[in-house]
């Protein structure tokens, strides 16, 4: 299973809640983003170079999808905060073969003129307590990363903490190698450390 790390996603009861507490927490305006009609969920995105950052959140003017949501969202309550990643691969087939069970179902979805393929858990929880990464597989050439304005900022460091964090990292094989992880034994969590243009700033 090759994966890439791909975006990191801030959970929030309310949209414009999750973006305004990652604008005070970065110092920087967010961008784009927009509705997943199949999730009843909407975004606003955030360059971090090759990557990028997501506030997500139900959207209350949406249809309920008839299903669980994913990243748990319909178990979501609290303030913003960062609750899930994503990984990229070029077959999503292949990377739920090797995957913890539970990893999710692939699913077609779009926004705008993007298209990809997720792997979403039926129950909408990823495995080891919703930390094992999502599985994406981007259709096309067009990435958000690649479109959205340079804010500056970037990933400097994403702390995966878990119980079976031994096993966990083991599950990603070479992801696990990218040296902007950490893997802490310890209660269930991430925690991510960006660096800006008004210097390192922990996400909420």
């Amino acid at each position: 299973m090759t994966l890439r790390l791909d975006h990191i996603a801030v959970s929030a009861t309310a949209l414009a809640e999750g973006v305004a507490a990652v604008e005070a927490a970065l110092g920087v305006s967010m961008a784009g983003g927009g509705d997943h009609p199949l999730m009843g969920t909407h975004n606003r995105l955030l360059s971090l170079g090759d990557l990028y950052l997501e506030v997500i959140a139900i959207n209350p003017a949406a249809p309920a999808p008839g299903r669980p949501r994913w990243f748990d969202l319909d178990h979501f309550a609290g303030p913003p905060r960062l609750t899930n990643w994503i990984a990229a691969c070029d077959d999503l087939d292949a990377a739920l073969a090797t995957a913890p069970p539970g990893t999710g179902t692939p699913l077609s979805l779009a926004r705008g003129d993007y298209r990809w393929q997720m792997a979403v858990p039926d129950s909408g929880r990823l495995p080891y307590d919703n930390l094992f990464p999502a599985l994406i597989r981007w259709q096309g050439a067009l990435h958000p990363a690649a479109a959205l304005p340079d804010s500056g900022c970037r990933l400097a460091r994403l702390t995966v903490s878990h119980p079976q964090a031994p096993a966990l990292r083991t599950a990603l094989g070479a992801l696990a190698e990218d040296p902007r992880l950490r893997f802490a034994t310890g209660p269930a969590g991430l925690s991510a450390l960006i660096d800006t243009p008004q210097g390192p700033r922990a996400l909420p």
